[in-house]
């Protein structure tokens, strides 16, 4: 194998591991996305259940209001 077809089969590579990286990074991004959702409900869910244990009812997001 010549210099020039390894240089070739190099850059070839680079370039198949640079759209790699891309799909990867897209990947990531949408995981971290779904992630900071996960974070979101969980923290409303958890001050949901505490205020469920403590008996103070405050948070009502689907209850209508008394005069319904």
């Amino acid at each position: 194998m010549d210099s020039e077809q390894r240089l070739v089969d190099l850059e070839t590579k680079i370039a198949f591991q640079d759209q790699i990286i891309e799909d990867l990074n897209t990947v990531v991004i949408g995981q971290q996305k779904q992630i900071d959702q996960l974070e979101e409900s969980f923290a409303l869910f958890k001050a949901q259940a505490h205020a469920v244990q403590s008996g103070d009812n405050e948070i009502r997001p689907h209850e209508k209001p008394p005069h319904y």
